[in-house]
């Protein structure tokens, strides 16, 4: 059974097929749960009243992890280590996005597989597609965080 299983880990990391840490699940899965219940406010880190902006909410995430990162999308990207290909994604990955000028990082969010990243926005906290919509030509980078 062990040989199995590191056979098919062998084949879909041949394959490029990003697979997730059980740490990255933890993080998309505890990013998911808040989905709905939290409220935007730039530059407001209130975990007591779940009120946050779109860097102090993935800061709160990975708190609730046991990972410390810093505060500010900018300030994030430097905690682990760069993803440049949205298909290179792992669930738990910060994902990096530009608001303003192209490949400018303006916004952060997670990812938490097939396409998807939750992140605070004006509504709250929601589940965005990195394929499509808005979100489609805004991806800057991922990052690992170790």
């Amino acid at each position: 059974m062990t040989a199995s299983i590191l056979a098919l880990s062998l084949l879909f990391s041949a394959a490029g097929m990003a697979s997730a840490s059980p740490t990255g699940d933890k993080i998309a899965s505890t990013a998911k749960s808040y989905v709905g219940k939290v409220k935007y406010r730039w530059g407001v880190r209130d975990p007591r009243h779940l009120i946050f902006d779109c860097s102090s909410f993935t800061q709160f995430i990975y708190q609730r992890n046991g990972v410390h990162i810093g505060w500010g999308a900018n300030a994030q990207t430097k905690y682990g280590k760069s993803v440049y290909s949205k298909s290179k994604l792992q669930k738990g990955d910060l994902v990096m996005l530009s608001t303003s000028r192209p490949g400018k990082i303006g916004h952060v969010g997670i990812y938490v597989g097939n396409g998807k990243f939750v992140h605070a926005i004006q509504s709250g906290s929601v589940v965005s597609d990195l394929y499509s919509g808005y979100w489609k030509n805004r991806f800057v980078k991922g990052t690992h965080v170790k």
